[in-house]
C-alpha cells in the first residue's frame, strides 16, 4: 500500500459524542446561545477532531510549500521566477510576512522545497524536491501523475513528521511565482466554473495581463483535458508541485486527527484536491480567511467552509492561516475558561 493509499484509508469521521458534549457546554456558558458565532462552531469542530469535549492548546506549525511553474513563460506574473528561491531564503532568515505573523501567533514555520527550479541552500530548509518546477501547462501536462502523487506524499510525510514532533495545529502556506494560474485552473475544473470567474490579478496584473492569464488557463484546460472526476489527473495536468504538497499536508493532518488551517487561494486549490481525494478531510479544515483572489470564494463554497477573517489579503505564504491561529486559540479558551450559568450564579434564559 502506498503512502497516499494508507493515508486516505486512515481518515475517519469526527467524534460525534465529543462534539455533542462540547455543544452542550457552549450552550451552558454565560452568553446567549450562538452569540459568539464562529468561535463556538470552531470549538465544537475541534472537539470532534481531537475526540475531547475540551480541545487542547499546543504547538502550532505553518508548513510553507515552495515550487516553481513553467507556465510563467506565458507572461502570467509580474515577478520573475528567480523570486521563488529568493523568498525561500527570506523565509529561512525570518524576514517575510509569514515569519512576522507566525511569531505574533506563537507558531513555528517550516519551509519545504518540493519543486523550486533552483537549488536552495539554507539552514532549516526541508528539501524534498520532486523536480525543478513544473512544465508549461499551456503546452502539455504540468507533471506526470507519478510526480503528482510523490509531491502529495511529501506533504503527507512532512505533516506526519510535525505531528510526531508534537504539533497539535497545522497550517498551510505556499511560495511559487505564477502559482495563482494553476490554482485558477484547478478551481475552474474541480468546481465546474468558467476560468474567467475564478482568475484574479495575482501579483498585480493589469486588465490586459489578466485577460492574457485567462486565455492561458483556457488553453491549458483545452490542451490537457483534465478529468474533473479524477483529482490526480487534474493535479498532474494543470497543477503545481507546492499545491500537491499542500493537499498532502491537509490529508496528513486529517489522518492524524489534527486540524489544519487553510490559508488563501493557493491553499484553497490544494484543499480542493484533498477533498476530492478524501471527502472526510473537509471536516479537519478551518478556512482562515477569504482571499481577494477571485477563485477563492468558489473554492471555499465547494468545500463548504466559512472563512474566519475578511481582510482583503492576497499574499499567501500562510499569512492568513497564521492570523487564524489566534481565533482558534480564542475559541478553545472560551469553551475551556468561560463560566457556565450555574458556576457563575447567573440566571439562565427563561424557558
Amino acid at each position: 500500500m502506498s503512502i497516499l493509499e494508507r493515508t486516505l484509508s486512515q481518515i475517519e469521521e469526527l467524534d460525534g459524542r465529543a462534539m455533542e458534549m462540547a455543544r452542550k457546554r457552549q450552550d451552558s456558558l454565560t452568553k446567549p446561545q450562538g452569540s459568539l458565532g464562529a468561535l463556538e462552531e470552531i470549538s465544537v469542530q475541534l472537539a470532534g477532531i481531537f475526540g475531547r469535549p475540551l480541545p487542547p492548546l499546543g504547538k502550532k506549525v505553518v508548513i510553507v510549500m515552495a515550487g516553481d511553474h513553467g507556465v510563467v513563460e506565458e507572461g502570467v506574473s509580474l515577478f520573475p521566477q528567480e523570486v521563488t528561491p529568493q523568498m525561500v531564503l527570506n523565509f529561512l532568515r525570518g524576514g517575510a510576512a509569514i515569519n512576522v505573523l507566525a511569531r505574533h501567533a506563537g507558531a513555528e514555520v517550516r519551509v519545504v522545497d518540493v519543486g523550486v527550479a533552483e537549488d536552495v541552500v539554507g539552514e532549516g530548509l526541508i528539501v524534498r524536491k520532486i523536480r525543478r518546477g513544473t512544465a508549461n501547462m499551456a503546452k502539455g501536462p504540468a507533471m506526470s501523475r507519478e510526480e503528482a502523487v510523490r509531491a502529495l506524499e511529501v506533504g503527507i510525510q512532512v505533516a506526519e513528521e510535525e505531528v510526531e514532533a508534537g504539533a497539535l495545529y497545522l497550517a498551510t502556506g505556499d511560495m511559487g511565482i505564477g502559482n495563482t494560474t494553476p490554482s485558477s485552473a484547478i478551481t475552474a475544473v474541480l468546481t465546474g466554473t468558467d476560468p474567467e470567474e475564478v482568475t484574479g490579478r495575482g501579483t498585480g496584473l493589469d486588465d490586459e495581463g489578466r485577460k492574457r492569464k485567462v486565455e492561458v488557463i483556457r488553453r491549458a484546460i483545452r490542451v490537457n483535458q483534465p478529468d474533473p472526476e479524477d483529482p490526480l489527473d487534474v493535479l498532474s495536468k494543470v497543477g503545481g508541485l507546492e499545491i500537491a504538497g499542500i493537499a498532502g499536508v491537509v490529508l496528513g493532518a486529517a489522518a492524524r486527527r489534527r486540524p489544519v488551517l487553510v490559508d488563501g487561494f493557493i491553499s484553497g486549490a490544494g484543499a480542493l484536491v484533498a477533498a476530492a481525494l478524501a471527502p472526510r478531510s473537509r471536516d479537519y479544515m478551518i478556512a482562515s480567511h477569504l482571499s481577494q483572489e477571485a477563485g477563492h470564494r468558489a473554492a471555499l463554497g465547494r468545500l463548504g467552509l466559512k472563512p474566519l477573517i475578511h481582510a482583503d489579503m492576497r499574499l499567501g505564504e500562510g499569512t492568513g492561516a497564521a492570523l487564524g491561529f489566534l481565533l482558534v486559540e480564542a475559541a478553545v479558551k472560551i469553551i475551556s475558561e468561560m463560566a457556565t450559568f450555574d458556576e457563575a450564579g447567573v440566571s439562565g434564559p427563561v424557558s
